[in-house]
């Protein structure tokens, strides 16, 4: 028997992390849904699943932002020392939150296989969504693990291909080909060729949208942002990182090495002067632009039926964040 204070408080926990942001993972599953599925056919009862569904991805990744390393749950906020997240203060910086943040993740992520279960357990693709949930969030601990790792790091070593893996893991699967494919397993689609093409594409789409974050966690605007950039202090590998190392002169390698990592004002602000002298801002923007084309491409090339065909407007909305 569940007391109503545990319902109370579950109620707030839900409330002030998951219905907020964009949502763009949760809001994806249904239009993918309804491109699969033949016109006409579809039922009051199918978009109800549907919008089940999308709700048990948004709960999914806010599950996943509430992870820390080993095998607790805890919020991302606090891996990366974050005080605000989507514009409010984060939920483990709640006086009356703090570690048992930890306890909150674990609820949500089994109040998702509850809901799985109350909703889609008579269905002949539950077996698959319950893989592919387990699936992603395993993924998408692994991508919170390689970030966070990464602050341990000696900045000079930090590549473009851990760069990119920590995307694939963080961003691409987790954040990306999560409802793309709860979606296709809801439509019960059995073509191995369609999830190729989704997982491809979605991983591209996943290096876009870690460049963007990492963008703007430097030189966004927090009254936009909904929140406080933290990867110069904590010294992540991040694309604008990478590409430094990859252009500096072995001095500015040295003013790199020297203040990436610090926690403090004056250290920030020397990094952000040189990726500033090394015209990063400006590669961004091409590489965005290089990245973006290259994707709708790739997705005009699918089928006009292809679920991935959803990410065409949020990749265009996307694109505009760092305007």
């Amino acid at each position: 028997m569940i007391i109503k204070c545990v319902v109370d408080i579950f109620r707030r926990v839900l409330q002030y992390n998951v219905p907020h942001g964009k949502m763009y993972c949760g809001i994806s599953v249904l239009p993918a849904y309804e491109l699969m599925v033949p016109k006409g056919s579809l039922t009051e009862a199918d978009i109800k699943l549907a919008i089940y569904l999308g709700w048990c991805v948004e709960m999914s990744i806010t599950m996943l932002n509430l992870q820390i390393k080993a095998m607790l749950l805890i919020d991302d906020d606090i891996m990366d020392g974050s005080i605000t997240r989507r514009g409010k203060p984060c939920w483990y910086k709640l006086e009356d939150v703090q570690l048992t943040a930890i306890n909150d993740g674990l609820l949500i992520e089994e109040s998702v296989y509850y809901i799985l279960k109350k909703h889609f357990s008579h269905l002949q693709c539950y077996a698959r969504l319950m893989e592919h949930f387990r699936e992603m969030t395993f993924i998408g601990g692994v991508g919170q693990y390689l970030d966070s790792k990464s602050t341990q790091q000696d900045v000079l070593s930090f590549t473009m291909e851990q760069f990119k893996v920590t995307a694939q893991n963080k961003a691409s699967y987790s954040g990306i080909y999560f409802p793309i494919a709860a979606a296709m397993h809801l439509a019960m689609c059995n073509d191995p060729e369609a999830f190729r093409q989704a997982e491809a594409i979605c991983l591209e789409i996943g290096y876009f949208v870690q460049l963007q974050n990492d963008f703007l966690d430097c030189f966004g605007d927090p009254e936009i942002t909904g929140k406080l950039g933290t990867d110069i202090q904590e010294g992540k590998c991040t694309w604008l990182a990478v590409m430094c190392l990859q252009r500096a002169t072995m001095a500015q390698k040295m003013i790199l090495k020297e203040c990436y990592g610090n926690n403090d004002s004056e250290s920030v602000k020397i990094v952000k002067q040189l990726y500033e002298e090394l015209s990063l801002r400006e590669i961004c923007a091409k590489q965005e632009e290089l990245s973006y084309n290259m994707i709708c491409r790739k997705i005009r090339e699918t089928s006009e039926r292809h679920p991935i065909r959803v990410l065409q407007k949020l990749l265009g909305k996307t694109c505009q964040n760092t305007k």
